[in-house]
């Protein structure tokens, strides 16, 4: 998942990057958008402790002599360093580009592509005028509508001697003209606009499109089929990330956030969720063979919309909660070189169709490709060994989805559509998990203790909290921040009053696009104050994008009572070395890649190395392939949520307790919710439904004789909420 992003049905590109779906960060570059008739480009910064974006003015050069990772957070990097999908295309370009001809690149990011098809033409640096648009013929055309990357790219074609030989054009491929931008229709196709579902990045779109205007007759192409599987699964893992009616009803706390009769009110989004599955693959059951859903030709015309009945023989007893799917790229036209993002458990050639006995599906972990996971509806669909399951699978442009024919498409339809919330996985799963229920009633007994009528402030989107307070204390009245939920998050709320015991009358959901004022509260001050913390849409960004709480706290501080309870009181930040060689090795320096010197490029992209230092980025560290504790856990610093926002830095010495080869730390804040210390929430590598912050060492540091520690320091900026991490 790139960020040139060629989806055509787009007016402003959306930079996709690596959760569980999106991976924002606090650097993250959300959106840009540029101006045609001043060819600038902006981009929509968010800063981190306010909630707040900016559009910033993306300078016309990238800064040499100071260049910084601006590209971090995109996959840019993880996918070059993926040397099985480079040398898989640079084998498929030099047995498709025999001659010369006119090339034209999609989405040609840093132009190693391009460059390949140049070099396989073998056409000499001089036969071509960069100027001269009179002829194509031996020239490639990349293009890539990302402005960033567009001006990376044309250093790297300088440092490689192909400028001359590479046509760059910063455009979507759909506003390309022949005739205006190109001399003439191309030959040959080579493109790499694929996301972990296949169809994410505008394949279809940007196929059609090309086909129209852009490729002669008979064109070529690498890759030259997309063909995705699937496996029927049981997992009680993947059953929580989904089901909160059912797990919800496992508990007894008296709280109903999906009241029966109201199912879907509070939902994940019928979609397909990137996750590497590798990483649960012991807690799977295996209910099919793998087996094939769609194939999608690049040689031809591809259509908007596809269905397909699969039908499925069930290989076990058991529930199937989820359908695992990938995709396998067959690049030349014989069939002899493939790439796939399969798991691990799928390394037989004969589960597969019509697959070259070279094939094999497993590959180095990556993060720019994942599997991904489609929930069945409600607690599974029940199967018995041997039975026919038939699978109903539909393609858009964009996105691909399943149904069962064995379940009930209306079982859960609550005709309150306006009432629906979607949350992400993670966060159905923590809603449903009983032990996070009992730990918040109890933080929130313990704030409410010996206070009637109190005014509580929900500083978060946590509508967990609304409705506890609201259940648990009757004649207390409620203020609902919810900055990303909104009135959506109102709704909710009035949608399951009844079912908990509260009237709407009770709870306000303000505007928070202004500041919390004395009006609001009518005259009164706030008694309690409190949060998960949980930001609608932060689900993907560092651990201390909770901090936004310290923030609003600060805000309102001459709004709080002089016994105001504050949960969280407090907020520790924590960490612990890692060795992380799979994460390590995806993020590392770039050098020679299939011939081709990708040097300049390392700051750029925030890779680790000698000469460059990697940013802090979010991660599932379970996820993140081979990973070991080598030390134990360290506070670094606290953040005193008591008093009001403010700048602080702390230091650890980090004790190694392990041999091996530490690769970086894991970082994240424990919530203290009271102030006696007694109830505290950790976010840290044991917990599966929050990211942690990985810092990389610019080299691995391995642990042996005379080397039993390191030093780990953090500084935290409150104007910008930044914070910074260093070792020495």
């Amino acid at each position: 998942m790139r960020s040139h992003l060629q989806t055509l049905t787009r007016t402003v590109s959306v930079v996709r990057t690596l959760t569980g779906g999106f991976r924002p960060s606090p650097k993250a570059i959300t959106r840009t958008m540029s101006t045609n008739s001043t060819g600038l480009m902006f981009q929509l910064k968010l800063n981190p402790i306010t909630g707040n974006s900016e559009w910033i003015v993306i300078e016309e050069e990238l800064d040499d002599a100071s260049p910084k990772p601006m590209l971090a957070t995109t996959s840019y990097l993880d996918m070059l360093n993926d040397s099985p999908r480079n040398r898989a295309y640079r084998t498929a370009i030099d047995k498709t580009v025999t001659k010369e001809c006119h090339v034209l690149d999609i989405g040609a990011g840093t132009g190693l592509l391009s460059m390949m098809a140049a070099r396989a033409m073998g056409v000499d640096d001089n036969d071509n005028d960069d100027d001269d648009s009179s002829s194509s013929k031996g020239m490639v055309t990349a293009c890539e509508s990302y402005l960033p990357m567009v001006k990376l790219m044309k250093k790297v074609l300088r440092a490689n001697d192909m400028n001359s030989k590479i046509r760059v054009l910063n455009k979507r491929s759909d506003e390309v003209e022949v005739g205006v931008d190109v001399a003439s229709r191309a030959g040959v196709l080579v493109s790499e606009i694929l996301d972990s579902e296949l169809l994410g990045e505008g394949l279809i779109p940007s196929l059609q499109h090309a086909h129209d205007k852009l490729l002669v007759e008979n064109y070529k192409t690498v890759p030259y089929r997309a063909t995705t599987y699937g496996q029927l699964v049981e997992s009680t893992y993947l059953w929580e990330l989904h089901d909160l009616y059912n797990n919800e009803a496992n508990v007894a706390d008296g709280i109903h956030l999906v009241p029966k009769g109201k199912e879907s009110v509070l939902r994940v989004k019928p979609q397909q969720f990137t996750m590497h599955c590798d990483a649960i693959g012991e807690e799977l059951r295996l209910l099919s063979e793998p087996f094939k859903i769609f194939e999608f030709d690049f040689w031809k015309r591809p259509d908007s919309h596809g269905e397909t009945q699969v039908h499925i023989k069930a290989s076990n007893d058991g529930t199937v909660h989820a359908v695992i799917s990938w995709w396998v790229l067959q690049l030349d036209e014989e069939g002899n070189i493939f790439y796939s993002t399969s798991p691990k458990w799928i390394n037989s050639p004969s589960t597969y169709n019509g697959l070259s006995s070279t094939y094999t599906g497993t590959q180095d972990w990556c993060d720019h490709w994942k599997q991904c996971v489609w929930f069945t509806k409600g607690k599974g669909l029940p199967v018995r060994k041997d039975e026919d399951v038939r699978m109903d699978a539909t393609h858009t442009d964009i996105s691909i989805s399943y149904k069962f024919n064995a379940q009930s498409q209306t079982s859960e339809v609550d005709h309150s559509q306006d009432s629906h919330l979607t949350l992400s996985p993670e966060r159905i799963a923590i809603y449903g998990d009983n032990n996070w229920r009992q730990f918040m009633l109890k933080a929130i007994n313990f704030a409410l203790k010996g206070k009637e009528s109190p005014l509580c402030v929900i500083a978060d989107d946590s509508v967990f909290l609304s409705v506890a307070v609201a259940h648990i204390s009757k004649s207390s009245h409620i203020i609902a921040m919810f900055p990303g939920l909104g009135d959506k998050g109102r709704q909710y709320l009035q949608a399951v009053a009844d079912e908990n015991g509260y009237t709407m009358d009770r709870i306000q959901v303000i505007n928070t696009r202004k500041q919390l004022t004395m009006n609001d509260t009518h005259q009164n001050k706030v008694d309690l104050l409190i949060a998960e913390p949980f930001y609608f849409g932060a689900e993907g960004m560092l651990p201390w994008q909770g901090l936004q709480f310290w923030s609003k706290r600060t805000m309102i501080d001459s709004m709080l009572a002089e016994d105001v309870c504050i949960m969280p009181c407090k907020g520790i930040l924590k960490a612990c070395a890692m060795s992380l060689p799979d994460l390590w090795r995806s993020r590392r320096a770039l050098e020679n890649i299939e011939g081709f010197d990708h040097t300049m490029v390392n700051t750029t992209l925030g890779a680790c190395g000698p000469s460059s230092e990697s940013p802090c980025l979010p991660f599932f560290i379970w996820q993140c392939g081979e990973t070991q504790k080598l030390s134990d856990t360290y506070t670094i610093m606290e953040f005193d949520f008591l008093k009001p926002l403010s700048s602080c830095h702390g230091k650890a010495k980090v004790e190694f307790i392990e041999a091996g080869v530490c690769h970086g730390f894991a970082l994240w804040i424990d919530w203290v919710m009271d102030s006696t210390n007694d109830i505290g929430m950790s976010t840290g590598p044991d917990q599966r439904y929050w990211k942690q912050g990985v810092k990389l060492l610019a080299e691995p540091l391995k642990i042996g004789p005379g080397i039993c520690s390191t030093v780990i320091e953090a500084h935290f900026d409150s104007s910008s909420g930044e914070l910074s991490v260093n070792n020495r």
